[in-house]
């Protein structure tokens, strides 16, 4: 199993303060010989519409020795995890998510800012000291 992130415990208290249950820590993922891991999965009810809305949230803290690696890695592991859902779990959505202070160093500037834009990255962006969501990216 793969090691947890340093901002894990934050984004799952966030998410359980935002009203989602978390239903996977960490969410298994097999294609057929493949297999991943995926920091979270979650749900919340929609009593409105008599259902759940599941997601699966990837966790990164961007602590490497250069920002751009960290996004490469980040993003590939994106792409990987979203494209195996969307052939095993497609009514589950993907996010990533980021601290407020990570969010604002690489995704409000050039290429962060793109990938958002261009490539629809869904992220949740959290406060890591008060453990909670400030902002979702859909």
């Amino acid at each position: 199993m793969p090691a947890k992130d340093i901002f894990h415990t934050a984004v799952r208290k966030a998410l359980d303060k935002d009203g989602w249950t978390i239903t996977d820590d960490p969410l298994f993922l097999k294609l057929g010989r493949d297999k991943a891991y995926v920091d979270l999965g979650a749900e919340k009810l929609l009593t409105a519409q008599k259902g759940a809305r599941k997601i699966a949230v990837e966790v990164k803290s961007f602590v490497g020795a250069s920002e751009m690696h960290d996004l490469h890695e980040a993003l590939g592991q994106y792409l990987t995890y979203q494209t195996m859902l969307e052939e095993i779990e497609p009514d589950r959505k993907l996010y990533l998510a980021v601290s407020e202070e990570i969010f604002n160093q690489v995704f409000t500037r050039d290429v962060g800012a793109l990938l958002i834009e261009r490539r629809n990255l869904s992220m949740i962006v959290f406060d890591d000291e008060a453990e909670v969501i400030i902002r979702w990216i859909l």
